[in-house]
């Protein structure tokens, strides 16, 4: 894809700092609104694409199609209920995704940009970006948010069990991502195809 034709490669760096953007702010923003300062201490609580980039992540997205940004540091105990608050701050960064998506994707069906112009394809772009994170980050495999979703859906004493198996996460994510096939794509491919298709409407990718 780094070979690929100068202005996709743009259309992706703008998508992708777009779209971890509004993934990262939203975890920040439910955050502080739960009661964390932590967000805002870290200087998180930004707009500001420069601040949520991972170099390894959003490496990935660009060249491979997946990938993260630099997770939001939150701190529970500032929570009413500390579970509760990590389930909906970990959901709160795929479900911005999905929201920017359907947004993005309603403004396309509307014709305000044609399919074949650069703001119709950078919409796009943006559009299948955020639901690869969105629906990345929602495997239930730690450090990702779907590890935290999980846990707050839990009866406490099964989500400490599966807490306890955290320190593997890194490891079994990149065994996913390095097997042979890309496995990691084949569990990607189809949820990420149906949620752009819902998005744009009929037709899909």
């Amino acid at each position: 894809m780094l070979r690929g034709d100068p202005l996709d490669l743009l259309l992706r760096v703008i998508a992708i700092l777009a779209a971890v953007t509004v993934h990262e702010f939203a975890h920040a923003w439910t955050a502080d609104r739960l009661g964390d300062p932590t967000p805002r201490t870290r200087g998180r609580l930004s707009l500001n694409p420069v601040v949520h980039l991972d170099p390894i992540g959003a490496l990935l997205l660009l060249i491979a199609g997946f990938g993260w940004a630099k997770p939001v540091e939150v701190n529970p105990r500032y929570f009413p209920d500390p579970r509760k608050g990590m389930l909906v701050v970990a959901a709160a960064g795929p479900l911005a995704n999905v929201a920017t998506a359907f947004l993005l994707g309603l403004v396309y069906q509307l014709g305000l940009a044609e399919p074949g112009s650069w703001l119709g394809g950078l919409l796009l772009t943006v559009i299948f970006i955020s639901a690869v994170l969105a629906i990345f980050n929602l495997l239930p495999i730690p450090p990702l948010d779907g590890s935290k979703v999980l846990s707050g859906l839990l009866p406490p004493v099964q989500a400490r069990a599966y807490d306890r198996l955290a320190q593997f996460g890194p490891l079994l994510l990149l065994a996913l991502i390095l097997l042979p096939g890309r496995l990691i794509g084949l569990l990607l491919d189809q949820p990420v195809r149906w949620l752009v298709t819902l998005a744009i409407g009929a037709g899909g990718l």
